[in-house]
């Protein structure tokens, strides 16, 4: 059964973490999470960012949702779950690094291509994947314009980043820099936003 290996998987942390290394997570319980990164990820199970970085406990703090979005900065009585974790990652923990982390073969952003087509109204993705309603062009689900699309979510994200006050402050002050990523899931190649439609590859 797919939990039987969830479990064993945790007696495998377990093993490392509490009974090999017993100090690393008293540390973290008696100092608190320090991180200073943050990654907005997509909730896709294929792209987890601490498995792709090989990051320790403590080090990276994650919010993750449909598609990587970040909605623009608008402070009011509903619910934001993504710009609640920005404001804690930013003014509380004083993260010095955001990074907007998308992929290939992304469901929200084939979500938002296919929206305006037969299939059944989804409630809650159709409104979310709106968000990135300004990059969206006539593309539609080939293969490269989704790419693309991936692409421009991650850029308009980084846009809507900037809209937070506090986040905008921290990088005109040089104290904090974003950057958005991108994963190809089929090359294994990671890329980096560098200015608009412009991308560069890390590795």
């Amino acid at each position: 059964m797919p939990i039987n290996r969830l479990i064993e998987g945790f007696k495998s942390f377990r093993e490392t973490y509490y009974e090999k290394q017993p100090e690393f997570y008293r540390v973290l319980v008696n100092k608190g999470q320090r991180p200073d990164v943050m990654v907005i990820a997509c909730s896709d199970s294929r792209v987890d960012p601490s498995i792709l970085t090989k990051a320790e406990p403590g080090e990276i703090f994650i919010v993750r949702n449909v598609a990587n979005l970040v909605p623009p900065y608008k402070p009011d009585s509903h619910y934001h779950g993504t710009s609640a974790a920005i404001e804690f990652a930013v003014r509380d923990l004083k993260v010095e690094h955001v990074i907007v982390l998308g992929h290939s073969h992304c469901g929200g952003i084939q979500r938002l291509c296919r929206k305006n087509s037969e299939d059944e109204e989804r409630e809650f993705i159709d409104s979310w994947v709106s968000i990135v309603d300004t990059a969206w062009a006539a593309s539609h689900d080939l293969e490269p314009g989704m790419r693309d699309m991936e692409k421009k979510a991650i850029e308009v994200s980084l846009d809507n980043l900037m809209t937070f006050p506090w986040v905008k402050s921290g990088v005109d002050a040089g104290n904090m820099d974003i950057r958005g990523w991108w994963f190809d899931l089929e090359a294994g190649e990671l890329l980096e936003n560098d200015g608009p439609d412009n991308w560069k590859k890390v590795t």
